[in-house]
């Protein structure tokens, strides 16, 4: 892998320049492991050094897991003192390139995925890390639209805990001295560092405000919307978690807020103004909304999906320009994402994107785990909706997917303990023709027997129960109710990642 030394003449973050944008075709022909750079459009640093003279030992990939599992496996560390320091002993690798950070309750992947879509389509070479993984840990860590590979994460874990361990006896804030997320995070932009990325997509774990994502400081903050989640870490009411969010907007940021965040805007409209950044401001309608804190970008829907294999199309007004007919192979809720996404690169690029690239992106993008088909005989869906705001949004997917009410899939729920189990199943009850409850493999899922007693309550109904999700799979895949209606997996991303793993280890025997 690569490694850039410093420049004088590097542009600084409040100086990133324009981008002129080159033409569709060309672009669409590149291979994306090769992109085109000039002077003027490749955001470098001067403050990044690589570290040659300090040796690096070389963990095997499953050594490196293991010592990354190690560490504190879940919370936040009330500071960020601790991957700051570990980024500065790594040579800084944050300051490598830009950086665009998304936040948000619900959303934030898929418009993580197609913010970093839409940049590479436009020429940029991109780095994307985004959080939980679906099956396996190197999904976290993408460069110019690829997998890292096993090797490419066992050196940049390694790197990162070789420095953890000369940091270690400072402690900051854990016993063990550094979060699972922290290093995580630490090899994801030591990786970008090291393999010339322009411009990293970097989603938020949790919150804002003390995530270790927030090392960087983006030239564009995105935030998707807000909604209760880890109120136990973030606050209880929606003013208090949108405050935890908001604290991603940094001087000589944009500020790029989607539409869930309307009921909370005037929480980031304050921090970013504080922080002198500008807002833009993403609403459904074409139209001017009300008010001149904020530049407006609005979208409106042409068409929504018939069935689970649809395409929602869709008109956007951005900043910048207007795209009329984009289309992406999703449910309906994803146009709100696909014109966040575009403020997001207008934003981040400066300039008026091209309307062909930006269709073809969308059209290929794929957005795993979130309403994937992974099956056709009999139809199976994964989402990895958690919380019951996104399984209120999955229901209507559902409803719009599956008119005929009499011809609804199964539901197959398995839920994480520390979550609102009782909310899920309230949405999702009046769109499965049934619901069965099971447990995922992870020591934080909630039993199978225990959900569907919350289920039942919610319902008043008897509800079937699998102890393990493999054995719910096993029962309902020959099920007649599933081979008429199909079947929908949801409930958490570890629900749906295991079962998108079953179902290619089935598909493949």
């Amino acid at each position: 892998m690569s490694s850039r030394s410093s420049s004088a003449s590097s542009p600084t973050r409040a100086s990133w320049p324009r981008r002129r944008l080159r033409s569709s075709r060309r672009t669409a022909r590149r291979p994306p492991s090769s992109p085109r750079r000039s002077r003027s459009s490749t955001p470098s640093s001067p403050s990044w050094r690589s570290r040659p003279d300090t040796p690096v030992a070389q963990l095997g990939y499953e050594e490196a897991l293991v010592r990354v599992a190690a560490a504190l496996p879940f919370g936040i560390n009330p500071s960020l003192e601790g991957i700051a320091a570990l980024c500065h002993a790594l040579g800084r690798p944050h300051e490598a390139f830009r950086v665009v950070q998304v936040t948000g309750t619900n959303g934030k992947t898929s418009t993580a995925r197609l913010t970093e879509a839409l940049l590479r389509a436009h020429g940029v070479r991109t780095g994307l890390y985004t959080s939980p993984e679906l099956e396996r840990y190197p999904e976290r860590f993408e460069v110019a639209g690829s997998v890292a590979t096993d090797g490419d994460v066992a050196r940049a874990l390694s790197a990162v805990l070789e420095a953890a361990e000369v940091l270690r006896p400072k402690a900051f804030g854990t016993p063990a001295g550094f979060t699972e997320f922290e290093l995580t995070t630490a090899a994801a932009l030591w990786l970008f560092a090291h393999s010339g990325v322009e411009v990293a997509v970097l989603e938020v774990g949790m919150g804002g405000r003390w995530d270790a994502t927030s090392v960087a400081s983006p030239s564009v903050a995105v935030i998707t919307g807000v909604g209760l989640d880890h109120t136990a870490i973030l606050g209880d009411t929606h003013e208090a978690i949108a405050a935890e969010k908001a604290a991603i907007i940094r001087r000589g940021s944009v500020a790029v807020l989607g539409p869930g965040t309307r009921e909370t805007e005037g929480v980031f409209i304050e921090a970013a103004r504080a922080a002198g950044a500008p807002v833009h401001r993403v609403h459904e309608g074409l139209g001017t909304g009300e008010g001149s804190a904020a530049v407006d970008v609005g979208y409106e829907l042409v068409s929504t999906p018939q069935e689970p294999r649809g395409a929602t199309v869709l008109d956007v007004r951005g900043a910048e320009g207007f795209y009329p007919a984009l289309a992406v192979q999703a449910p309906a809720y994803q146009a709100a994402n696909v014109a966040t996404a575009v403020a997001a690169v207008e934003a981040a690029l400066g300039n008026t994107l091209d309307v062909q690239s930006t269709r073809d992106a969308l059209l290929e993008v794929t957005l795993p785990g979130r309403f994937e088909i992974v099956s056709d005989e009999p139809l199976v869906v994964v989402d990895g909706s958690h919380n019951p705001q996104a399984a209120a949004v999955l229901a209507e997917s559902i409803a719009a997917a599956w008119p005929d009410a009499a011809r609804r899939p199964v539901v197959l729920l398995g839920v994480l303990a520390d979550k609102d189990a009782a909310g899920i199943v309230r949405e999702l009850a009046p769109v499965a023709s049934r619901l069965v409850a099971c447990a995922p493999e992870s020591p934080r899922a909630l039993d199978a027997a225990e959900l569907a007693a919350v289920a039942c309550r919610v319902t008043g109904g008897a509800v079937e129960y699998h102890e393990t999700l493999l054995e719910a799979l096993d029962a309902l895949l020959g099920d007649a109710g599933v081979r008429e209606g199909g079947l929908v997996v949801t409930g958490s991303l570890t629900t749906a990642g295991q079962a998108r793993n079953a179902l290619r280890d089935d598909s493949a025997t």
